[in-house]
């Protein structure tokens, strides 16, 4: 299989402290020999430096000089690596409660989530939160490991007890496919191989699952959705009239020849040609990088979207939104923020909070809607101008914003349109 065949594969690793996330990752590179000979050398050195005694896989992805010292993660730490089958991207997210804005960033473009469970210690606050931040974010796949087998002995019972209570608690999330594995992370069990210490488990390592897991049907193919980025008009020589539109297609299959609609005008025209990189093709589709050639010569810029006639998105100047707050300062009510939406920008204010989420119980807080740092709650926005959007349970490209602070250009908050 050539490298251009691979797909890729998003994942974010999850779960409670010290439940082993930065090892297993780390053990993942070390046994699928994904790991440079330096980087080996580096953390071979490290580990004796800190006095483990033995080599630290945590250390591949603890790249802050205080993620070692502390021996946590802090910060999302990302990390490419792959195999014969597919190419993947990790994002190693904090553990400690204070970080939970950080696994919001990590898990925004994941396609799946491992999260990390302790046998020793069970379901934890932050794995009912991290579950519930996988299925607010609509991450299709979840793959619950139950870490530090090695140390209840590998007991069976221990895990199948562990199971039969995530089940009860994830059946009550939006998650199309929840899985289990029994792993050890520092071991090696189950984690690249299959273990012989749990025979009793039938089922596939953890990246044999990672492997063979079908992610291809989890983009919207049907919206068609392309939001204009950039138009590029080289008038060159050899292409004196070229006017291609360029962006990452959200989601949709595009093809020569269809009939699209422009917004905001709501013009019309057919599609003269789709390009990618120095060819063209017949067609395109969610998440590939184009560019576009109409048969009319229409203006259209930055913000702006290519749709279907027959299906097209909501637009309105009005949304509803499952907010989760960033940032340290709270949220006001009719300050004016900038927020971003695929391609568009724009001023916006909270008009109402209408509730926040108890994410340990998944009950509604109505009573207090003073929404602070790692808060999740539902709110009213408005905006100064229409935005084109779907639902995010229909299509996250087009269902997703942020929110900037315009006084220091932070990011303060990530929503869902409801």
């Amino acid at each position: 299989m050539s490298l251009k065949e691979k797909d890729i594969l998003r994942f974010t690793t999850a779960g409670s402290v010290d439940d082993g996330k930065s090892t297993l990752i780390g053990r993942i590179l070390y046994d699928s020999k994904a790991i440079h000979d330096d980087q080996l050398e580096t953390i071979t050195a490290d580990s004796k430096r800190t006095g483990t005694g033995e080599l630290n896989l945590a250390l591949l992805t603890d790249g802050l000089r205080a993620e070692r010292e502390q021996g946590i993660t802090i910060d999302v730490a990302y990390r490419y690596f792959e195999t014969e089958k597919r190419k993947f991207i990790i994002a190693d997210t904090p553990g400690h409660i204070e970080y939970t804005r950080n696994m919001v960033t990590g898990a925004s473009t994941a396609n799946l989530a491992v999260i990390l469970v302790d046998a020793r210690n069970g379901i934890m606050e932050q794995t009912y939160r991290h579950a519930f931040i996988a299925s607010l974010l609509r991450i299709p796949h979840i793959i619950f490991c139950i870490n530090k087998m090695d140390l209840v002995d590998f007991k069976e019972d221990v895990y199948d007890k562990l199971v039969k209570d995530l089940s009860g608690f994830s059946n009550k999330l939006n998650v199309i496919d929840v899985r289990f594995i029994p792993i050890s992370a520092l071991k090696g069990d189950n984690v690249v191989n299959r273990s012989d210490n749990m025979p009793w488990y039938r089922g596939g390592s953890l990246l044999y699952t990672l492997e063979n897991i079908h992610v291809s049907g989890d983009y919207n193919h049907i919206d068609c959705r392309f939001p204009v980025q950039y138009v590029i008009r080289p008038q060159t020589e050899d292409f004196p009239d070229y006017r291609g539109y360029a962006g990452r297609i959200a989601s949709g299959i595009f093809k020569v020849g269809d009939e699209v609609t422009l917004l905001p005008s709501g013009l019309k025209s057919s599609i003269k040609s789709i390009d990618v990189m120095e060819s063209s093709v017949h067609e395109a589709f969610a998440p590939m990088s184009v560019s576009m050639q109409l048969m009319d010569n229409l203006d259209l810029s930055r913000g702006d979207m290519i749709v279907r006639a027959n299906n097209q998105p909501v637009v309105s100047k009005n949304i509803e939104v499952m907010l989760c707050w960033l940032s340290n300062t709270p949220l006001k009510k009719g300050v004016k923020y900038t927020i971003m939406h695929t391609t568009n920008e724009c001023k916006c204010v909270v008009k109402d909070v209408l509730y926040k989420m108890d994410v340990n119980t998944l009950h509604r807080i109505e009573n207090d809607i003073d929404v602070q740092v790692n808060d999740i709650a539902r709110v009213n926005i408005s905006l100064s101008k229409p935005i084109f959007w779907d639902s995010y349970a229909k299509n996250r490209g087009t269902g997703s914003i942020i929110i900037i602070d315009p006084s220091t250009l932070n990011t303060v908050g990530a929503g869902m349109i409801i």
